[in-house]
């Protein structure tokens, strides 16, 4: 069995996030989710030293809803996750897809020359499959 050679960058999406402040509210970063329907803030570097982190919605549910805490006093950088394990584009999906299941995620941004220019998940891994 012969596998179809597929890159990551071959299936990132480049819609499905936004980059926010890790000072803004979880209440804004909501707004802002909804607004751009993603499920994904990305949050910035303080400065070149610095780290990406990654705030997705199921944070929101899991570490404000669930924990009834107010979504005007709780501050992103409070819930994200940081460091984020990110994968580089030309890397097979395959190898993605197994890196995913070792570190037990299910998406991670796409980092080219320090920046990010994407996002990967199972969903566009397993598209890539059939033409």
């Amino acid at each position: 069995m012969s596998h179809k050679f597929v890159q990551v960058k071959d299936v990132m999406t480049t819609n499905n996030y936004q980059f926010a402040d890790g000072m803004m509210t979880v209440a804004e970063g909501i707004k802002l989710a909804k607004e751009h329907n993603i499920s994904a803030l990305i949050i910035n570097k303080r400065n070149e030293q610095d780290e990406y982190g990654l705030v997705m919605l199921a944070d929101i549910a899991k570490e404000v809803l669930a924990k009834d805490r107010s979504p005007d006093r709780v501050n992103l950088y409070e819930i994200m996750t940081k460091p984020l394990v990110s994968v580089l584009p030309d890397m097979d999906v395959r190898y993605c897809a197994r890196l995913f299941e070792r570190l037990s995620i299910h998406l991670a941004p796409v980092i080219e020359n320090k920046n990010i220019i994407g996002m990967v998940d199972y969903t566009n891994m397993v598209f890539s499959q059939v033409e």
